[in-house]
Formats: C-alpha cells, structure tokens, sequence
C-alpha cells in the first residue's frame, strides 16, 4: 500500500509540474508560489491579457472528496486585449467559470463553491435600435470586484459592475447584479440583504 501510494505520488507531482510549465510557459500565466491545481483547469486569454493567481490558492476541478457536484471544471478566460483576472492568496475556487471581458479582481482567502458563474460582461451589447445586427456586436465589460474574505455560495451568478465587499456571503443561487455591502448576507434572486453582520 505504501509504495503504490509513493509512486502515485510521484507522478502526480510529474503531472503537477508539467502543468504548472503549461500554464506559465505556454499560455504565460502569472503563478505565485504553492498554487495547487486539483485537475485540469481550462485557461484561455488574448495575447495581451493577464492571469495573475496568487500565493497558496487552490483551483479545484476534481469531483473527488468534494462535497458537492461539479458540472465542470474551473474555467478562466480573458479573452480581449488587456483584460484582466487576478486572483489573491489563499483562495479556494472550485469549478468555477471565470470570465472577464474587462477586469475580474478577487481579493485573499475569498472562497467560492461549485458551479458559480463571474462574467463582467455580456457576450453582445443590446442592440434594440438593430437587433438582427446583435450577432456582430461585442460588449466591453465593467470590471468586478470582490474584495477580501468573500464566501461566495454554489450556482452564484455574479454580474458586471459589482462590487462585493469583504467579508460578506453570497447565499447559493443568488444573482448578484448590484453592490453587497462588507460583512452582509445576501441571497436570492432578486438579491436581497438577508442580514447585516456589521452593525
């Protein structure tokens, strides 16, 4: 039992390090020290684009010893000129799709459940004056910040514009499409305060 658990070990530190090359080499993702990739993460960007992930974070796409059931694997994409992810230390994303057009910012120890969707964007501007032009059309974004110590719940939609304050929770299924005040539950959609742990 031991040698098979030393050698499984082995390779997946082999597989580790060759992912980590990937990441940083081919596709020039900025990795600081102890990131730790539970499975294959799907990361894309523009040439001129940066992913920045911050010290001891995790991005998990293993359903292994997960408590809930992921539909997919941790997805970032910056796909225009000078967009921009950064993702602080000590975070722990699991199969999360992360989407920016513009700027996506999420600050230290954020956590964030399965299934949730970040996307500062949409994929086409409205186009009511033209709507069969719709298709052709593109959407610039409105960056996203989420601050320090956030727990974001699973299926969470969190939409451009917003900010999300430190320390607050986002309830499982919430639409978030306006600021959440520091220390504050939210849930629902439409979100609504649930409680607000600051006074």
């Amino acid at each position: 039992m031991g040698v098979t658990f030393k050698i499984f070990n082995k390779l997946y530190n082999i597989f580790t390090s060759l992912l980590m090359y990937f990441y940083c080499g081919i596709i020039n993702v900025k990795l600081e020290s102890r990131v730790l990739f539970k499975g294959i993460c799907s990361i894309q960007k523009a040439k001129s684009a940066r992913i920045e992930i911050g010290k001891n974070t995790v991005l998990n796409s293993n359903n292994y010893g997960y408590h809930l059931n992921m539909f997919a694997k941790c997805k970032l994409l910056a796909d225009r000129p000078n967009a921009l992810i950064k993702i602080g230390d000590n975070c722990r994303i699991h199969a999360t799709c992360i989407h920016a057009f513009n700027e996506i910012i999420i600050g230290n120890r954020v956590l964030i459940a399965a299934n949730t969707q970040i996307i500062d964007g949409n994929g086409h501007q409205l186009s009511m004056h033209d709507p069969e032009n719709r298709i052709h059309t593109t959407d610039n974004g409105k960056p996203i910040q989420i601050g320090d110590d956030v727990w974001i719940g699973t299926n969470v939609l969190i939409l451009g514009g917003v900010t999300i304050g430190k320390g607050a929770v986002i309830a499982a299924n919430t639409l978030v499409n306006k600021d959440v005040l520091s220390h504050t539950l939210v849930g629902g959609n439409p979100m609504t305060l649930l409680k607000d742990y600051s006074k």
